[in-house]
């Protein structure tokens, strides 16, 4: 998978955007309603990258399922998710990720904020 097309899939969900918080050389997806990052794209090792947030528990039964899913890069290794897009992880794989990351980390809705309220 390209940055390119990463960042297109990304840029595919409603209420998305793209942000450049940390230069040039970091990509951030952001949810327009509350600003909240979904996926970090960037180069490491000579690798393309994207981190991701996910469920602790996904996140270590995917890290055990795939050598290209690693804790995330200087990110909360419980919640966070680096994914190596330039090795063998199918893209399936890749897209299912993101959804999940994006959905935890969605605007909660106005309805769902006034019953917790």
């Amino acid at each position: 998978m390209t940055k390119d097309e990463i960042m297109d899939h990304c840029l595919s969900y409603p209420m998305s955007y793209e942000d450049h918080p940390f230069g040039e050389g970091w990509v951030a997806m952001r949810h327009q309603g509350n600003k909240k990052i979904f996926a970090l794209i960037f180069h490491h090792d000579n690798h393309l990258c994207v981190n991701l947030k996910c469920e602790p528990n996904r996140a270590d039964f995917l890290r055990g399922l795939f050598e290209e899913v690693k804790p995330g890069y200087h990110m909360n290794k419980e919640h966070w998710n680096t994914l190596i897009l330039d090795g063998n992880l199918p893209e399936q794989e890749i897209h299912d990720m993101v959804k999940h990351s994006f959905e935890l980390t969605k605007p909660k809705s106005k309805k769902r904020q006034i019953i917790e309220g």
